[in-house]
Formats: structure tokens, C-alpha cells, sequence
């Protein structure tokens, strides 16, 4: 394992005591060794998408251009998704929308190693948002690990009230997917970059 692996965790919530924000927490401390992985905190500051502000400045807005840069900077990421309606939540499709445009730093998500995972308090543990996320993410260029699949059902079951993941299973199936989704990114990190044959899949409106 390359010692300097860096995973960006994201979570499609804005709730700063959300499962899923809790989910990435105990993934970064259930990190194998030699990764570092850090949860991005910063997600509200990314405003709805607007093509005015996009001719406004090409870079775009502050919180977009602080995602983008956090992203360029990462050798992968791990997106933790609730479900909303039967689908990824509008906060997390507005901010896949900005950052799929290209910028300074091109087209961040074309190539990017990305695992995908989510908590729910129901039953049904994010199934539905998560192919709607993974649906996404492939129109974006990005390369989404295919396996193992983690949906944490009955969330409010899984952690104390300190917020720390205390489901003895949970926790083991959490440190499997880390240890898939650092080797997943080391070995697509090593792969030569492939120039992207589409044009980003946000067309204009």
C-alpha cells in the first residue's frame, strides 16, 4: 500500500450530527494503515447550481472551489449518502453538479477512484440512493468501486449516544470496505490517466 493514499470523505448531509457525517468519522479511524483519510466539512458552503455564477467566475464560488480543490487534492473518495425520497439527497446532486463542471484543476471526478456507502434509520439501509449516487458518478467519469456494498440500516441502533459507531458487526464491515476502497484507490491511483472522450456530462440548460 502506497503510505501516501489520501481519502476525502463526504457526506450528502448538512446535519452536523447525521449518521452518515457519524459513518465517515468512525471510517477515517477505521482507515488501514499508511491512509489517511479526512472528512470534508464544508459541503453548505457550495450554493445551488447557477450557471450566471458559473460566467460570473469560471472557478466558481468559494465552497465550490474549496470542494474542487479538496477533491483534485485526494486520491480518491468515500461518499457516505443518506436516502431521500428514494434517492441521493438534492444537497449532494447540487454539489456533483458544480464539481463535474471542468475547472482549474479540470474535471475532478473524471478518473477519481470513488466508494460509495450510506446509513439510514429505516430499514432499507440507502440502497436506492446509493444506485442513484453510483448512477450519477458514472455520468460524471468517475471510476466507482464495484464491491463490497455497505448500507447501514437501523442507524440509530448502530451508534451510542456519543455518536461513535457501536455495533461490533457494523464496525467490522466498515474496516473490510476501508481496506477495499484504499486498495481500490492505490491500484486505479497507479493506473496512467486517460484523457476523457466525452465532454462533462452537465450540458448547459
Amino acid at each position: 500500500m502506497n503510505p501516501t493514499v489520501h481519502l476525502l470523505c463526504l457526506a450528502g448531509s448538512l446535519r452536523r450530527e447525521s449518521w452518515n457525517r457519524r459513518l465517515l468519522q468512525a471510517a477515517a479511524g477505521a482507515a488501514p494503515a499508511g491512509v489517511r483519510a479526512t472528512v470534508y466539512d464544508a459541503l453548505a458552503a457550495v450554493p445551488l447550481f447557477d450557471e450566471d455564477l458559473e460566467q460570473a467566475d469560471p472557478a466558481g464560488p468559494a465552497g465550490v472551489r474549496a470542494l474542487r480543490q479538496a477533491i483534485a487534492a485526494a486520491d480518491g473518495l468515500v461518499i457516505a449518502t443518506p436516502e431521500y425520497n428514494h434517492a441521493l439527497p438534492g444537497v449532494l446532486k447540487n454539489a456533483l453538479d458544480w464539481i463535474s463542471r471542468e475547472g482549474p484543476e479540470g474535471e475532478v471526478l473524471a478518473g477519481k477512484p470513488v466508494a460509495v456507502l450510506g446509513a439510514s434509520g429505516g430499514p432499507w439501509g440507502t440502497r436506492l440512493a446509493q444506485a442513484s449516487l453510483r448512477q450519477v458518478l458514472h455520468a460524471c467519469g468517475a471510476l466507482v468501486m464495484p464491491s463490497p456494498a455497505l448500507y447501514v440500516a437501523h442507524a440509530a441502533q448502530r451508534f451510542d449516544a456519543r455518536g461513535g459507531l457501536a455495533d461490533a458487526a457494523t464496525r467490522t464491515a466498515l474496516a473490510a470496505f476501508m481496506d477495499a476502497a484504499a486498495a481500490w484507490t492505490a491500484r486505479l491511483a497507479a493506473r496512467p490517466a486517460a484523457a476523457p472522450d466525452e465532454p462533462a456530462a452537465l450540458q448547459q440548460a
